[in-house]
């Protein structure tokens, strides 16, 4: 039986030899078939990213960011400031909750894509305790 299973993974193994049994003028001939196709497709991936830097445009004159840069990743906003030193000026000589502290600094001019931003404020005031100071559970201050 053992012998069996030998048989049968030579056999296997033998039809699997990849390109090597493969004519050289039928590979030849898909070669040139797939480098036919490369020139139209090239034309289409040029067209296709004049259109993403058109809608760019398009969304930036409606105020909108983008969110999307023409390679396909998202975009992060740039803002003057670091966030730190945003909520740093915000909270000088002010207390704030952390939602208000999120809304204000947006409201400031700070922009951001995070879907999460209030959560980053939240620990940035906490991560700087050089920086802010905690009053209460919630409430902040700038130092």
């Amino acid at each position: 039986m053992a012998k069996r299973r030998n048989t049968r993974a030579r056999a296997a193994h033998a039809g699997s030899r990849g390109l090597s049994g493969t004519p050289t003028d039928q590979l030849r001939r898909e070669l040139s078939k797939r480098s036919r196709r490369l020139p139209g497709l090239r034309r289409r991936l040029d067209g296709l990213r004049a259109r993403v830097a058109e809608l760019e445009v398009e969304i930036a004159s409606l105020g909108g960011d983008g969110g999307v840069s023409a390679s396909g990743g998202r975009k992060r906003p740039k803002n003057d400031l670091t966030l730190v030193d945003a909520l740093h000026k915000l909270l000088k000589g002010q207390r704030m909750t952390v939602t208000q502290a999120t809304a204000e600094v947006q409201k400031a001019g700070y922009r951001t894509s995070a879907e999460n931003f209030r959560t980053i404020v939240n620990q940035t005031l906490i991560r700087f305790k050089n920086r802010f100071k905690k009053l209460s559970r919630g409430v902040y201050t700038s130092t």
